[in-house]
């Protein structure tokens, strides 16, 4: 059986080598990549195909459901991650499993075994149920990101996904600015965070900027077809909805 692995740390690339090799000596890795587009690339090689993918969701260049939008992915996924957040895109993307860094040797053991026995059928109320949900029909915004941790000169400060009027990049930077106009640095980038806010409450209005719901306060239209949001608190920049999203963004205001 042959496995790819795909996690842009290296040390935890090693850690799964060495976990694999003691649990399942007949497994052999045929690969490891650290971003989306390694990964594409090395799926699409000829010659190169495997039986298993240990996949981290938050990648160097991304995340990892990207993959499944460029290309076909046959081998049977086992997600890895150090957070809970990301279950159910795991399991719509067909994920086996689903494994919480760090991990633990009879967890692993359970998902290879489960990839070997099972044919890669998801039993989806199985794995909902190791996060404390029932089925599948119980997704709601409790699966989302509800507070952020930062960093504020020495001090470390929480900061409540409710409270985020916006977040935008800047010269290689991300923002959250709060409804009290706080300015805060986030570690992550917009690809990663749009995936953790609840897509009811925050939308994309730009590759550099996403918006609450509650910090528009009026929208005008311009030449072109861009919308101008008017925001509830003050911005330090024109806040345009690109022409591509505008549609959308209108419909996102309706629901």
């Amino acid at each position: 059986m042959k496995v790819l692995i795909v996690e842009d740390e290296i040390m935890a690339q090693k850690s799964l080598v060495r976990l694999l090799a003691r649990l399942f000596p007949d497994i052999e890795v045929a690969g490891c990549c650290g971003s989306v587009k390694d990964t594409v690339s090395w799926l699409e090689s000829p010659g190169n195909s495997v039986d298993i993918i240990f996949m981290d969701v938050e990648l160097s260049d991304g995340v990892c459901f990207e993959i499944f939008k460029q290309t076909v992915v046959n081998a049977k996924v086992i997600m890895t991650t150090a957070y809970d957040n990301y279950a159910i895109k795991a399991f719509e993307a067909g994920s086996v499993d689903y494994l919480l860094k760090p991990i633990e040797p009879e967890a692993l053991r359970r998902a290879v075994g489960r990839c070997k026995m099972s044919g890669g059928l998801v039993d989806v109320d199985f794995l909902l149920s190791r996060f404390g949900m029932l089925s599948s029909s119980s997704l709601n915004a409790n699966l989302y990101k509800e507070r952020y941790i930062v960093r504020f000169n020495d001090r470390i400060v929480p900061i409540e996904v409710a409270n985020i009027a916006y977040i935008y990049s800047e010269e290689k930077n991300n923002y959250i600015v709060t409804f009290q106009e706080g300015r805060f640095v986030l570690d992550a980038t917009l690809d990663v965070i749009c995936e953790e806010l609840n897509p009811d409450s925050f939308f994309r209005i730009s590759r550099s900027c996403v918006v609450s719901i509650k910090a528009v306060k009026s929208i005008i239209k311009q030449i072109g077809g861009r919308l101008k949001i008017i925001p509830t608190v003050s911005c330090s920049f024109e806040m345009m909805v690109s022409r591509s999203r505008s549609e959308d963004f209108l419909r996102w205001l309706e629901r």
